[in-house]
């Protein structure tokens, strides 16, 4: 499967500013850039930038749409949903709202339902005092939503988020939302800007610093803590900044003058547990190449442990001969005994693979037309509901089949696009 043909010249491709009116549907035909994720920033021969130019007015433009957004909703109370297990750029950009938001008197709480479990993740919240708290789904079911005037939705389009629901059953408005993988619905939304060409959402909020939405002050540690945080959230969506754009290395300019370098290198060099290199090692004993694709089943891991399955696809991408790694567990939280999903991970640095596109296709989408996956460039995951099926695990026979009926459905799946018949995916010496 390959991605969309760039030979289309930058200069042909046309902003179509969104309107600022409350609730805008957002569709396909709205998004305000579309540029394909592989296309590259062209150079104009008179020394002018005209990609670059679009983008800084686009820039701007959202920039300005936000502020008059958070004018019209001072004083209000808002909920920040995350995706259920955030990674540095989605928290380092939750943040970078809040504190934007504050300046409008609107108070928000930052909110998850799953949990840290990446080495870096819990080293980012510690030490950094991100304000972002876990609520767990049964806990947020109790939780009285009556306050929020609206709710946002950061680095996510609510598909990857327990806690949506719950949100939309009390009938909170969907205020912002700021993104930068594909557009994973239809979503009506005041404000929206959903930029599937922007490496890291972490990008998208340096911008609104760089238009002046928050003047950072060096002299603040809670400034420095969160423009740490965005460095950090660029750093990992960019895969080291070695992906990075124009855009992100000029949002990564931005914030060299205000992050804390040790900080951020602490954080960077934070220790892997015991229990994730185990991962790591099971997915090396499980694996199966084939055309160049690494494909591991890692069995049961604890709901704490979820973030070992990308951690051992970055491994195993890192293979000779292997263009792309997937690794996929059944996670199952210890507390609530039914909740069970088979979680996967997907790393590829094969330029012509998308990996938003090939887990769709792959995995396809639930009976209220919500896919299961999805993915960015380099990077992709997906999670697959067990229902009727979770639980029961303290039966071992039962908790070996039930592993081995959906290990064999997986790879089936997989391996239809890995070997398809009709020369879906190529290798690249084909």
């Amino acid at each position: 499967m390959q991605r969309n043909s760039s030979e289309k010249q930058v200069e042909d491709l046309q902003l179509q500013p969104d309107s600022t009116d409350k609730n805008v549907e957002i569709d396909r035909d709205s998004l305000e850039v579309s540029l394909p994720l592989n296309e590259s920033v062209a150079t104009i021969p008179n020394g002018n930038n005209r990609a670059g130019s679009r983008t800084s007015t686009l820039a701007a433009q959202k920039s300005e749409q936000l502020l008059k957004t958070l004018q019209a909703h001072k004083h209000e109370r808002q909920i920040i949903i995350l995706q259920d297990f955030p990674d540095p750029d989605a928290l380092s950009s939750a943040w970078t709202y809040q504190l934007i938001a504050q300046q409008y008197d609107i108070k928000c709480d930052i909110t998850y339902a799953g949990t840290l479990s990446h080495q870096e993740n819990i080293a980012l919240v510690k030490l950094t005092s991100l304000p972002a708290i876990r609520t767990p789904l049964q806990s947020f079911k109790n939780r009285d939503l009556s306050s929020y005037q609206g709710y946002v939705l950061i680095d996510n389009q609510g598909t990857t988020s327990t806690l949506l629901a719950e949100v939309r059953e009390a009938a909170i408005p969907l205020t912002v939302i700021v993104d930068h993988h594909n557009l994973q619905g239809d979503l009506k939304s005041e404000f929206a800007d959903i930029r599937p060409g922007v490496r890291a959402t972490a990008t998208i909020f340096t911008q609104y610093l760089q238009s002046g939405l928050l003047q950072l002050d060096s002299s603040m540690s809670e400034h420095v803590n969160c423009a740490t945080a965005l460095m950090h959230g660029l750093h990992s969506d960019t895969n080291r900044l070695m992906q990075a754009k124009e855009e992100d290395f000029m949002a990564a300019a931005y914030l060299s003058r205000f992050y804390d370098g040790q900080l951020l290198n602490t954080i960077l060099l934070a220790t892997r547990s015991k229990r994730v290199m185990d991962v790591i090692e099971r997915s090396l004993r499980n694996r199966i190449v084939q055309n160049n694709f690494s494909i591991a089943g890692v069995g049961y891991l604890r709901y704490d442990d979820r973030d070992a399955i990308p951690q051992a696809a970055d491994f195993l991408v890192t293979e000779d001969n292997v263009h792309t790694a997937v690794v996929y567990g059944i996670v199952h939280d210890e507390d609530e005994e039914e909740l069970e999903v088979v979680i996967g991970s997907l790393r590829t640095n094969k330029l012509t693979l998308d990996p938003d596109e090939f887990i769709k296709e792959a995995f396809g989408q639930d009976s209220a037309g919500r896919f299961f996956g999805g993915g960015r460039t380099s990077a992709g995951g997906f999670e697959i509901p067990m229902g009727f099926l979770s639980g029961s695990n303290e039966n071992s026979p039962y908790a070996k089949m039930k592993w081995e009926v959906y290990d064999a459905q997986i790879k089936q799946k997989l391996l239809k696009l890995v070997n398809p018949k009709d020369n879906l995916i190529s290798s690249d010496d084909e």
